[in-house]
């Protein structure tokens, strides 16, 4: 039987993670914390005895990190890596680089919450969470599903927001739900799919020994 894995990851705690900045597309690094959760990451993985054949990330560098300290974890760093843009973060126009706080005195509290927590509602140049489904969704159909079919054992290191396209369609959930969903970083999200692509189960990670 083919294993058909896929397992997400958000990236690491970013600097800006920590700064409580929105991010989106500018490229920022880990911080100390997000390296850390990284390998904690791989270590788990590694703990499960999980062996990829072939890794997906975004074109930013917290999530290209993230999956580097992770498969250094694992002993895994031979394998093929692809790289593309649809898998970014949803990009938030002029919040980018905005404290979160700062944003909500010049907004107002209920506006940047709708902005970050509706489906179809974009803030200022920026894309909404349906502007990212639209764009990730589409490379994941024919770039990487098509290889969890095969039996290929996949690992996709990206965002909170591209990833939530991914977790929409796996779970099927509706735009209601996922937009309450949350992600935390450098936590796998473990899935074993059906030959149809459905979730066949969606196993729990054990912590890994220290």
């Amino acid at each position: 039987m083919p294993d058909r894995l896929l397992v997400l990851v958000r990236h690491g705690q970013s600097e800006w993670n920590l700064k409580n900045l929105f991010t989106g597309w500018r490229d920022i690094d880990l911080s100390e914390k997000g390296i850390a959760e990284a390998r904690e990451a791989g270590r788990k993985l590694k703990a499960q005895g999980v062996v990829f054949d072939v890794a997906f990330t975004s074109a930013l560098v917290r999530a290209q990190r993230t999956l580097d300290l992770m498969l250094a974890e694992m002993g895994q760093t031979k394998i093929p890596v692809f790289k593309d843009q649809a898998l970014n973060e949803r990009d938030y126009g002029e919040l980018v680089g905005l404290n979160k706080d700062d944003a909500r005195k010049k907004w107002g509290e209920e506006q940047v919450h709708r902005w970050r927590r509706s489906y179809d509602i974009q803030p200022p140049g920026g894309e909404s969470l349906k502007d990212t489904v639209a764009r990730a969704l589409p490379y994941f159909v024919q770039e990487i599903l098509p290889r969890v079919l095969r039996g290929e054992r996949v690992i996709v290191s990206a965002h909170g927001n591209s990833l939530r396209a991914l977790v929409m369609v796996l779970e099927r959930l509706s735009p209601e739900q996922i937009v309450k969903r949350e992600l935390a970083t450098g936590m796998p999200l473990i899935y074993r799919l059906n030959a149809d692509s459905t979730v066949a189960s969606k196993p729990d990670l054990v912590a890994a020994a220290s």
